[in-house]
């Protein structure tokens, strides 16, 4: 696999990236996964080259490759864990098993997948998004992807997904000894952002109090480090009402898209104006017809690009139309190596040695795109509470990395560049 080269331009052209961690804490499902670590950062390779442009290019396919292996691993040991919950689908990417999603099908759909030997599980309509979805038991004895493939032959003019998995798109690094800058300016800020805001996430710790909680999944809500990192980087950069939809809880197939579209419809019932999402997965289509949903009813989305390098697909919901696709940057504004690519990015904001709170309410070093979106929300949040047109005020705001003007490796600039660091 070779890396686009608008990535190697990038490189070879000044716009060095960032180091990778040592170790790389996978976000999945089920919590942390440790792999072994991408190794010296490709800042720090960089550095020290000495093979000119070609050895650069080499040493960015590397990472890209290695990027791309480590998901490859990620995804693999947690399909073999999980058999009994989770399989491929046509694509082959994971999703709940044994259930096909229809949107709103049509009378005629539905006798076409009913003799096409499909049953109902739940019909149901999912709040505050005027969205109608019905779950269907696959034919005994047929694979996901053989399921999938029969029934878009059965129904042809049917929406029809499967239930796909999303994974964070962050890393919780070690405990920092020292209170984050946020805790500092907590006594000193101005008037809090009073946008109303929703998360999509696992659930914050205790020590945390967002205006309500609510589980999307087996065993939610439950604390979680991921959650309560980005609760905490919303709430010391200003945020004054969150709302949290836990979509992960304990359950192995959690975050998968109708626990999304589920969680996206009660935050719109809330009344959040805003919604940030640090997830990334495939492209599905009962999720994307949520998010137009959410939009047309004046919700804004935010969401991460992922970490799983440039190489590796583009990453959804970030990628899908108008959601504000959000990247990460290193304290001397580099890309991030590990930052994954979207259809489009709209902006970037700190996502190396960003410091935050866990679920013990503990100061931690984070990394990644995950953490770099809340940040984008809270400038967004702002916008929003001040009225007019919300994009050009970021505009003005945001400082101009890479190539003059927007690009799509930054987006249209960098924004909240001192937010969430140490002192």
């Amino acid at each position: 696999m070779r890396i686009p080269a608008m990535i190697l331009s990038m490189l070879t052209g000044g716009a060095l990236l960032a180091a990778t961690p040592l170790f790389a804490q996978l976000q999945t499902p089920l919590g942390n996964v440790g792999l072994p670590g991408i190794g010296r950062g490709v800042g720090d390779l960089l550095d020290t080259a000495e093979n000119g442009v070609d050895g650069l290019g080499r040493l960015a396919q590397r990472e890209a490759d290695r990027l791309l292996q480590l998901r490859d691993r990620r995804l693999t040991q947690l399909l073999r864990q999980n058999r009994d919950l989770i399989e491929r689908d046509m694509r082959g990417d994971l999703a709940r098993r044994g259930e096909i999603l229809v949107t709103a099908p049509t009378e005629g759909a539905m006798d076409a997948l009913r003799r096409a030997g499909f049953s109902v599980i739940a019909e149901e309509q999912i709040e505050g998004l005027d969205l109608a979805i019905v779950r269907l038991r696959v034919p005994a004895g047929l694979s996901l992807a053989r399921a999938e493939a029969l029934a878009r032959k059965a129904a042809p003019g049917a929406e029809i997904a499967v239930d796909n998995l999303h994974w964070q798109s962050g890393s919780l690094g070690r405990e920092s000894s020292a209170l984050p800058s946020f805790a500092l300016l907590a006594a000193t800020a101005g008037s809090p952002v009073d946008t109303p805001i929703g998360i999509i996430d696992g659930a914050p710790g205790p020590s945390f109090r967002p205006m309500a909680i609510k589980g999307f999944a087996n065993g939610a809500p439950l604390a979680s480090d991921h959650g309560s990192a980005i609760v905490s980087l919303l709430r010391n950069e200003g945020a004054g009402r969150i709302w949290v939809a836990d979509v992960y809880g304990s359950d192995p197939a959690g975050g998968n898209a109708l626990a999304i579209v589920r969680a996206l419809g009660w935050l719109a019932s809330s009344g959040c104006k805003l919604v940030t999402i640090s997830l990334v997965g495939p492209r599905n289509a009962v999720l994307e017809r949520a998010i137009r949903q959410a939009q047309r009813s004046g919700i804004v989305i935010v969401a991460a690009v992922g970490n799983d390098g440039p190489a590796a697909p583009p990453a959804y919901p970030a990628s899908y139309d108008a959601v504000v696709a959000v990247t990460g940057v290193d304290r001397k504004g580099r890309a991030l190596i590990e930052a994954g690519r979207a259809l489009h990015v709209d902006y970037a904001a700190p996502g190396a040695e960003v410091h935050a709170m866990n679920a013990r309410g503990r100061p931690v070093i984070l990394r990644g795109t995950s953490f770099a979106t809340p940040l984008v929300a809270i400038r967004l949040a702002d916008a929003l509470a001040r009225g007019g047109d919300w994009q050009a005020r970021l505009d003005r705001e945001a400082r101009d990395l890479g190539p003059r003007g927007e690009d799509r490796r930054f987006g249209r600039g960098l924004l909240c560049e001192q937010c969430a660091r140490k002192p």
